[in-house]
């Protein structure tokens, strides 16, 4: 059997780059063709690390450069979509780059010009902030709600996804914690932010009241090896909406708790405050924890909880 070819969009983003490690550490026993697409440029480590996977570089908003990927990959057979304006107040400042970019119009539309395109399974990565917020432990048929507008584009994401799309997994994330990336990201990472400020013996104000269930990104990566391998040893179109959180509710006064009790930094450093004294510019839901009943039974996964996914991101940190 020939390997499958998967394409990461978004491949040098946090989730991308962990994607396209966990995927080259299972290629001795199921080996996949990879690819990844990237916005800007490439980075030199990544390539270095990943150096028989093919890049493209693409721009989601007009879908220039999917042509290349045609000609020199061909058609995929997965395509996990990890791309997206995911700062709420970058979407909140541009809401026509916020649709353009995470509504994946100019994915599908490509995708459709295969004679066989729905022999492509479509895995999308959304997010918990489709709910409104107020209640705990959010199931997936309930409505989707958002309140700013990184959450109603990625609804309209969803719902472009299933009008147009036959065979596809939506994957609703919280929060993704984890280890650094092979090429570091740009963006401050939530336990090493923590960690970095209390080390100093800083104060860090924290929310006490909203509410999330932050995932290990190495789950998340098990998550979606699994629906893939689920797809494939079922031989018949996916249409499958899960939330992906872990199985802890918590504030995040109660994840800089984790790290000080881990750390043994003193947890009076650690100032609880209400969302509601910050402006940030943008609404944000109180309480969009997620149940994951769903996840556990469809796919047979139990998330590793908070605590223990903050020690292996620590370590990992530590071995660096």
């Amino acid at each position: 059997m020939s390997a499958k070819k998967v394409l990461v969009v978004g491949g040098t983003g946090y989730l991308g780059q962990h994607l396209l490690q966990g995927f080259s550490e299972i290629q001795a026993t199921t080996p996949f063709a990879l690819a990844f697409t990237y916005n800007s440029f490439p980075p030199r480590p990544l390539l270095l690390a990943f150096p028989t996977s093919f890049d493209f570089h693409v721009d989601l908003k007009t879908g220039l450069g999917f042509d290349s990927i045609s000609q020199q990959f061909g058609q995929p057979d997965v395509v996990v979509n990890c791309a997206a304006l995911s700062v709420p107040r970058a979407c909140e400042d541009d809401p026509d780059a916020a649709i353009s970019i995470n509504v994946p119009s100019s994915l599908v539309n490509w995708l459709s010009s295969f004679a066989h395109s729905d022999n492509t399974l479509l895995i999308h990565l959304s997010t918990d902030q489709v709910y409104e917020g107020v209640k705990s432990f959010y199931k997936e048929e309930d409505e989707a709600l958002p309140v700013n507008v990184y959450g109603k584009s990625k609804v309209a994401a969803e719902q472009f996804i299933s009008e147009k799309w036959s065979n596809f997994a939506i994957l609703r994330s919280s929060i993704i914690f984890g280890p650094q990336t092979v090429s570091p990201v740009p963006k401050s990472l939530p336990i090493q932010w923590i960690d970095g400020v209390l080390s100093k013996g800083d104060k860090v104000e924290s929310f006490y009241d909203e509410y999330r269930c932050p995932i290990y990104v190495k789950d998340v990566v098990a998550i979606i090896r699994t629906s893939i391998e689920k797809w494939l040893s079922e031989g018949k179109k996916m249409q499958l909406l899960l939330n992906v959180g872990g199985p802890d509710r918590v504030s995040r006064v109660q994840m800089a708790e984790a790290v000080a009790q881990i750390r043994g930094y003193d947890s009076s450093l650690i100032k609880p405050v209400s969302a509601s004294s910050v402006d940030r510019g943008v609404k944000s839901p109180a309480d969009i924890s997620m149940d994951i009943t769903k996840l556990v039974q469809k796919l047979n996964i139990c998330p590793t909880p908070f605590k223990d996914g903050v020690k292996l991101t620590l370590a990992a940190e530590a071995s660096l």
